[in-house]
């Protein structure tokens, strides 16, 4: 025999560390298809409020259909693409789903009354990342300002401007209603 009887729980050492890689292996790959399905538009409006109330004016949008054919969805403009900040927005995003589930937003009449501070907490965030998921596909430097007909994107930044200031409308129709009941 090639293994002295004393050693023999030596070979655990590999075999655990192998177990081990193959454990570790399975339960990033689940983490990373869980991310991947929960950033999906499909995921996004599978939900009652916003299958019904959002998705329709996202489908008018600019964002859904345009001369390019380039369509951004639910995850371009509202999760990151970095790590940290992404789980952080997937864990906020746990509010959202409790509310749907609650019933604070079941009914247009709810969703309207919540709309307008909804909408302020997202360009809030819009603001404090200055615009990060928009520039993930708009970048000042790549624009071409001669094309641009009703405002030029240059002094946007020495203005202290950030594309949420300006482009609220661009995929959701502006809630006018202030009604606040915070939740």
């Amino acid at each position: 025999m090639w293994v002295q009887p004393k050693s023999r729980w030596l070979l655990g050492i590999p075999l655990g560390g192998f177990v081990m890689l193959i454990f570790g292996l399975v339960a990033w790959f689940s983490f990373e298809f869980t991310l991947a399905a929960t950033n999906t538009t499909e995921f996004c409006t599978s939900c009652h409020s916003m299958g019904d109330y959002i998705k329709p004016e996202w489908a008018k949008s600019v964002h859904f259909k345009n001369r390019t054919g380039v369509r951004a969805g639910c995850s371009d403009c509202h999760v990151p693409k970095e790590f940290v900040p992404k789980m952080i927005a997937k864990v906020l995003a746990v509010k959202d789903i409790y509310h749907e589930i609650a019933g604070t937003i079941n009914t247009r009449e709810k969703f309207k009354d919540h709309r307008r501070l909804m909408a302020e907490r997202v360009w809030d965030t819009m603001r404090a990342t200055n615009s990060r998921e928009c520039r993930n596909c708009h970048t000042i430097k790549h624009m071409a300002f001669d094309k641009q007909l009703t405002f030029q994107h240059n002094p946007v930044e020495e203005m202290g401007l950030t594309c949420i200031d300006c482009h609220k409308g661009i995929a959701h129709t502006i809630p006018k209603e202030k009604v606040y009941y915070d939740f």
